[in-house]
């Protein structure tokens, strides 16, 4: 809303319509303000709008138009409403006038169409102080006919008010005919043939609160006219009321229900007569908003019973002035509210109840009718809590059980606690197992009947009490005592448990649980085989289970499987029952494989002087597989005494022969078998120069005697077990034995050989090359001769070569068991295809093979 037009004092209008024709042209002198047209708008001082939609058309005496002949004759403004959509408007601008006394203006108009359609609408508008446009004050629609009308337009102004009379042409849909206005004038006399309203007074009221004008108009008969209120922006209001003052002058009044800011505005008032039409000057509505406080009341002090508080009624939404302060306060969780009058900037709020919550705000009023504005903005607080009444009353046991105790007490009112915010709280103390103590204290649900103190330990000696508890103080029971009751007692330890192993039986001993949870009656110990190093032992039988007493932590388990793994489930028992089982698992020793009995029985089926072939039977596994089998030969020696029959002591550490000839051992292992070489009862010959799993069986020396041995052993990670027996002798023989080359001397002479032999035919085949070159010419027969003496020569080394080696094989004088068969070109007895090892005796010619004497063997063919 443009401020001067708020502040406008009065403007009042009066509107006279006339249906006269006019019978001359312009009477009488033309004040400021008026116009004929004769030299066109401009020199009056008139104005097109600049933000309309089209413009008037001057029409002028002195020259030719296109206007219908029956149209006036002169010079006048026009609007051709065919050259224009409808609803579009022109507008022409009179100049800004200032007048103090009252005067009128009149004119003359006409809305003429040949076939007498409306043609659109003639609008007067008042635009005050430049603000922005009213609704039209005076307007005239449809056809009117071919003459000049004349209308009057009463104006009272007060300065330094200023107005501006503007003409509105507004086609309509009929877009048919013209609008024309002339001989506008300006009087400075009031118009007589209409009402017209005194001065319109502004009007202020608060918000929420219900608004009259009150207009006064002079006329005869005018309290038979049409009026209403209208609002500069918005919607007409109705009268609500008139009367007549006397039989010139009535009063009307007009209300506006409960009024807000959106309400403020400019209103005047309108009468219309047959005669004409009356409005007068904008007055203003002033709608002021009742004050409240920008913030709530400061809390300046607190305590059980009162609330100091600070107003804060300085900073204020809405109108002064305030003429009067109040304080409202009620409980948050109550209906009632207590309004005081103040007239300090603080005030302290007594007798209130402890810890409750109390809404308080600040009410301001200004003057007039519903000045009182809404409350403040609130402030919440809590007065403080007061000490509890008394202490609770004794403890009553609801239940005992083995780990919990339920307790009963009264009901905690307010009337005892004295503060909605409290805690009930039980402690305890305990002192339990190895001098373990114990102490807690349980914050419990204030509404229930019954709390319960969980995870208590079993068969122990508690002491409980409650304690009451707000922000100001505390209040504690008296102390009682109660024995919690028994429970299945916890596991036994794992690490308590061992176990010790034997071949058939276990040890197993163990500690009693480190939470007995009452007096142990007894143990329980279930048992069964889950696993076996022996395939042949069954795993799948049902468990078994002794019972020993309360003072019996140890057993002895018999009869069971050797290499066998037992699962041992052992648990303690109260009155209340089994306690969970702890596991250990435990394993028995494995047992040596059982041989077949070899005693009085000869198991010797073949014997020669270097030789002797025995039956092996496979042996019985116990508790683990056999890993394998292993034959031991013992020299017999003069001066040792015979192993006797009795349980013989195994050989566990294998040497090899040549390590036993190194040392001096008494034994050797001439043959290490896998088990499945040995499914049923086979042969074996010892001493048949052949190497079974890296150990060497050499010959047997002739002249020596020797204890057979044959041993089965079972191993399983790190146990082994062996069983041995002796299963043949042989005995030394007493004859000339068969002389059996020493291998070792007899390798050093067939390598010189070799060397010999390999040297003269590369000294051969060289010559050869010579003789072909010299006799180049007569190579086909010379080559015949050279091969004929090569063959000759070849077969005298033959010769030559045989005699050498039999002269260098001599008999084995010596006992064989003291040759030893490493040489300087690392000989290993373990690998079965070393070279230069005798395979046959042929007279005096011996016969050896290997790759390392592969040209040997050329030569000997």
């Amino acid at each position: 809303m443009d401020t001067a037009a708020a502040a406008l004092p009065a403007f009042v209008a009066l509107l006279l319509l006339s249906p006269w024709p006019l019978l001359g042209s312009a009477q009488g002198q033309f004040s400021a303000g008026g116009c004929t047209f004769d030299d066109g708008p401009g020199v009056c001082d008139y104005h097109q709008d600049l933000y309309d939609d089209f413009e008037w058309v001057h029409v002028s005496a002195q020259e030719p138009h296109y206007l219908p002949p029956e149209m006036p004759q002169g010079s006048y403004m026009i609007v051709d409403s065919s050259d224009h959509d409808p609803g579009e408007k022109a507008r022409l601008q009179l100049p800004t006038m200032k007048e103090n006394d009252t005067h009128c203006i009149d004119f003359s108009y006409l809305l003429y169409s040949q076939k007498g359609l409306n043609p659109g609408t003639l609008n007067i508008l008042v635009r005050v102080n430049k603000g922005p446009l009213a609704n039209p004050i005076w307007n005239v629609t449809g056809f009117t006919g071919r003459d000049w009308l004349r209308a009057e337009l009463a104006v009272s102004t007060f300065w330094p008010n200023e107005y501006q009379v503007i003409f509105e042409a507004e086609v309509s849909g009929g877009r048919s005919g013209y609008i024309a206005i002339d001989d506008i004038q300006v009087l400075s006399y009031p118009c007589d043939k209409s009402p017209h309203f005194l001065r319109l007074g502004d009007v202020e009221v608060n918000a929420g609160q219900n608004a009259t004008f009150q207009c006064i108009a002079t006329g005869r008969d005018a309290v038979h006219n049409k009026l209403w209120l209208q609002r500069r922006n918005g919607e007409d209001i109705p009268v609500a009321q008139t009367k007549n003052i006397n039989h010139r002058r009535f009063a009307a009044s007009f209300r506006l229900q409960e009024v807000t800011k959106t309400d403020q505005d400019l209103y005047r008032c309108v009468t219309q007569s047959e005669r004409g039409s009356g409005v007068s000057n904008f007055a203003q509505l002033i709608v002021r908003e009742p004050p409240r406080p920008i913030a709530p009341p400061q809390l300046l002090g607190v305590g059980p019973t009162y609330l100091l508080i600070q107003l804060n009624a300085n900073s204020i939404i809405g109108d002064g002035p305030i003429i009067l302060k109040e304080v409202e306060y009620r409980m948050t969780s109550g209906s009632w509210t207590e309004t005081h009058a103040v007239n300090a900037p603080t005030y302290k709020l007594w007798h209130l109840d402890p810890d409750t919550e109390y809404e308080i705000r600040v009410l301001l009023t200004r003057p007039g009718e519903g000045g009182t504005g809404l409350p403040g903005p609130p402030l919440i607080t809590r007065t403080k809590c007061a000490e509890p009444m008394r202490t609770p009353k004794t403890l009553k046991i609801a239940e005992i059980q083995a780990r919990r105790i339920a307790v009963d007490w009264e009901s905690l009112g307010y009337n005892i606690t004295r503060c909605h915010t409290f805690n009930v709280t039980i402690c305890y103390h305990y002192f339990h197992g190895h001098n373990e103590s114990k102490a807690d204290c349980l914050d419990m649900d204030p509404k229930a009947p019954q709390h319960v103190v969980n995870h208590l330990p079993p068969y122990t000696n508690v002491s409980l009490k409650m304690i009451l508890t707000n922000p100001e103080g505390r209040k504690e029971s008296e102390e009682t005592i109660i024995q919690t009751d028994e429970d299945v007692p916890g596991p036994v330890p794992v690490s308590s448990l061992q176990g010790t192993s034997f071949e058939n039986k276990i040890f197993l001993n163990w500690k009693e649980p480190l939470d007995p949870n009452g007096i142990i009656t007894q143990y329980e110990v279930s048992y069964s085989s889950i696993r076996s190093f022996d395939p042949a032992v069954p795993v799948a039988g049902p468990p078994q289970t002794v019972s020993n007493l309360w003072n019996s932590t140890h057993h002895v388990f018999m009869h069971l499987h050797p290499g066998t793994t037992y699962q041992f489930f052992i648990r303690a028992s109260t009155v209340k029952g089994f306690g969970p089982a702890t596991a250990i698992n435990v394993t028995t020793n494995i047992s040596a494989p059982t041989l077949p009995d070899y005693e009085g029985v000869d198991a010797s089926l073949n014997e020669t002087a270097t030789t002797i072939t025995v039956l092996l039977r496979p042996a019985q596994a116990k508790g683990a597989p056999i890993s394998a089998y292993q034959i031991v030969v013992e020299e017999l020696h003069p001066h040792r005494t015979k192993r006797e029959a009795r349980a013989m002591e195994c050989y566990q550490v294998p040497v090899t022969y040549q390590n036993a000839m190194n040392g001096g051992a008494p034994y050797y292992f001439a043959a290490e078998l896998p088990p499945g070489n040995l499914p049923e009862p086979a042969p074996f010959t010892v001493g048949d120069n052949r190497t079974y799993q890296g150990f060497w069986n050499p010959p047997l020396a002739p002249r020596k005697g020797y204890n057979i041995y044959f041993q089965a052993m079972s191993s399983v990670e790190k146990e082994t077990k062996t069983q041995c027996v002796r299963i043949a002798t042989k005995a030394a023989a007493t004859e000339e034995p068969e002389v059996i080359p020493d291998p070792a001397k007899q390798t050093d002479r067939v390598v010189k050989i070799a060397g010999i032999s390999a040297g003269i035919l590369v000294f051969i085949l060289l010559l050869l090359v010579v003789i072909l070159i010299v006799k180049k010419s007569k190579l086909a027969k010379k080559r015949k001769d050279a091969l004929g003496n090569t063959r000759q020569e070849m077969t005298h080394m033959v010769n030559a070569m045989d005699r050498s080696y039999a002269d260098q094989s001599t008999l084995h004088a010596e006992d064989p068991l003291s040759i030893t068969f490493m040489d300087q070109h690392n000989f290993s007895p373990r690998l079965p295809n070393d070279p230069l090892v005798p395979t046959a005796v042929l007279g005096r010619k011996h016969v050896y093979h290997g790759d390392n004497n592969s040209f040997f063997a050329i030569s000997y063919l």
